[in-house]
């Protein structure tokens, strides 16, 4: 059972859940940094090919990090989480967001004349929220709390390369999923809170389907995954409209797109190399949208809106995307969400939107903070 995993669980241990299946990998044999993810991606299938089993790891954000990949000696896996009651995980603490909401709100403000002035698409801004704790953090009971919330995601703890690091999350997003010649991906772009009760969760909900806003924030998304996979394909399969997703926390537009590989050698994390970063992430077009945020955002995004998961000697393998993740040492968490900015975007409704995303953080670790 998943719990069983969760009970093994140890800081520097790899831990994936989805919802059909559980892996935890410890004790690292060999460990893979590189910035360049193509170079990353040979390096990882050649020491497969020598040893078997599988890597795990995460990517960072941008291509000025290196990637932390581990081949582990051990593995295990079990079927989906059995949730049982969650419990309250954080006892004294202070929060600080970063920036503070004004800010942030004036940071849009500056994504949408360049909008505006026909230099981007799309750009994508996060803010954060540091929690600073008067104990020391447990990890266990954290994944615990938010396997049990997020039992149709991706909950995750990766170990970073800063020693006493961990990338934690509950991502609702899968880059991509490969299994022999065939794969999928599900990239979520335009976003909605849920509702307090289910009339108004309805009626985000059909706002959402309805709005040319969020639509135009999503399909630059589709159409830069199809460029992407198109050269590895013998076929592909992209619906013509988005569909909803939802999370405790969010509603979202989601396309499922799958495939069929020309070339068997092209693993998993070769997709996922070539799909990283998307548009949901960053913006578009790419070099425009990451220049924009490194102008605006003022801090580095590390590992948050990478990418985590593994790999295994056949070259199949499923990889999330890290949104919904905090960093966590043994006192503090730094969470993080972002919203994507278009031309129609309001800096209030992009702030209302972050706050949504922190609740399933948030509320997995048994906080209810107003932001």
């Amino acid at each position: 059972m998943d719990v069983d995993l969760i009970d093994r669980y140890q800081p520097g241990s790899f831990y994936f859940a989805t919802p059909d299946r559980t892996l935890l990998a410890a004790d690292p044999r060999q460990v893979l940094s590189e910035k360049d993810t193509d170079a990353l991606s040979t390096q990882v299938t050649e020491a497969l090919a020598e040893d078997g089993g599988i890597a795990v790891g995460a990517l960072p954000y941008d291509n000025t990090g290196e990637a932390h990949v581990l081949l582990p000696s051990s593995v295990s896996w079990s079927g989906p989480h059995d949730s049982g009651p969650q419990q309250a995980v954080l006892s004294s603490h202070t929060v600080t967001p970063e920036p503070a909401p004004e800010e942030y709100e004036r940071q849009v403000d500056k994504a949408l004349k360049l909008l505006n002035a026909g230099a981007l698409g799309k750009v994508v801004l996060a803010r954060t929220l540091r929690i600073d704790l008067a104990e020391r953090l447990d990890l266990r009971r954290v994944l615990t709390g938010l396997a049990a919330m997020n039992t149709h995601g991706y909950t995750f703890a990766a170990p970073l390369p800063t020693p006493g690091t961990t990338l934690i999350g509950a991502s609702p997003e899968l880059l991509v999923r490969r299994t022999g010649r065939t794969f999928e991906s599900r990239p979520l772009a335009g976003s909605r809170p849920r509702g307090n009760d289910p009339v108004q969760d309805r009626a985000n909900a059909q706002a959402l389907l309805a709005s040319r806003k969020d639509h135009e924030e999503h399909q630059p998304v589709v159409e830069a995954e199809v460029e992407a996979l198109r050269p590895f394909c013998r076929k592909l399969n992209v619906p013509r409209t988005p569909s909803l997703v939802s999370t405790p926390s969010m509603w979202h537009l989601c396309t499922k797109i799958t495939g069929e590989l020309t070339d068997p050698a092209v693993t998993a994390l070769t997709l996922a190399a070539a799909l990283h970063p998307t548009p949901a992430v960053c913006g578009s077009p790419t070099k425009d949208a990451r220049a924009a945020i490194a102008q605006i955002e003022g801090f580095d995004r590390g590992f948050y809106s990478g990418a985590v998961g593994w790999v295994d000697s056949a070259g199949d393998g499923e990889w999330a995307v890290s949104i919904r993740s905090a960093e966590a040492t043994d006192q503090s968490l730094r969470l993080f969400a972002g919203a994507g900015i278009v031309a129609r975007s309001q800096p209030a409704a992009e702030l209302a939107e972050t706050s949504a995303k922190f609740q399933t953080l948030l509320r997995g670790m048994g906080l209810d903070l107003k932001l």
